[in-house]
């Protein structure tokens, strides 16, 4: 008899739990970390307790995940207030880069605006057609030159296109010397929100 069929007999038959209750209790079988045996009953303790840590550690990452989402809400929030501060264009873009460091602590900030600094074409056609930031482990086109001499330790980037309707305004770029600081497959919740907000205070000074 193959042991699927008997576990299909117990699944299907569990009155024998009851009719051989006695001799379940006086079963030995392998305790799961070696060394001596183990009753049906306590086997099924391990079993449960195992199982409660898994459910322990899923609970934990998820309170974890909660804490962080949290806490870069409120980074958000004190972001946005900090944006009112300005009283022009370059105030504003000073707040954006000195706020990004220093709330975000993100390493290098580059911020260019369309207006009175023309991008590259291949810049302009990049922050056109993306709707969303994008992660990326180098410098895209010509963007690389634009933090001067920290450029060559620089091995993570995320790319913020801002915009105004349907074409970009602007490109702000975040960088880091730690290559996990931005990667590909990273959400991009946060950072999309930080382009919108930053859009939004950018377009009265346009």
């Amino acid at each position: 008899m193959r042991e699927e069929d008997v576990a299909l007999y117990l699944q299907n038959n569990t009155q024998f739990f009851d009719t051989y209750a006695e001799m379940l209790a006086e079963i030995a079988i392998p305790h799961p970390y070696g060394g001596r045996t183990t009753s049906i009953p306590e086997r099924q303790m391990i079993t449960l307790r195992e199982k409660n840590k898994v459910l322990e550690k899923k609970l934990h990452d998820l309170i974890e995940f909660a804490r962080e989402n949290d806490a870069l809400q409120l980074k958000i929030h004190q972001f946005t207030l900090a944006l009112f501060g300005a009283h022009s264009l370059m105030d504003l873009q000073d707040l954006i880069s000195s706020n990004l460091r220093e709330i975000f602590s993100v390493p290098h900030v580059a911020l260019h605006v369309w207006k009175g600094l023309p991008p590259s074409a291949e810049v302009l056609s990049f922050a056109d057609q993306q709707q969303l930031p994008v992660c990326t482990h180098h410098a895209l086109h010509d963007t690389l030159g634009w933090f001067g001499e920290v450029a060559p330790h620089l091995h993570s980037f995320a790319y913020l296109p801002l915009r105004s309707g349907n074409h970009s305004i602007g490109l702000l770029v975040l960088a880091s010397e730690d290559v996990q600081r931005f990667y590909p497959e990273m959400g991009t919740v946060f950072l999309q929100r930080i382009a919108e907000i930053v859009s939004s205070a950018l377009q009265p000074t346009l």
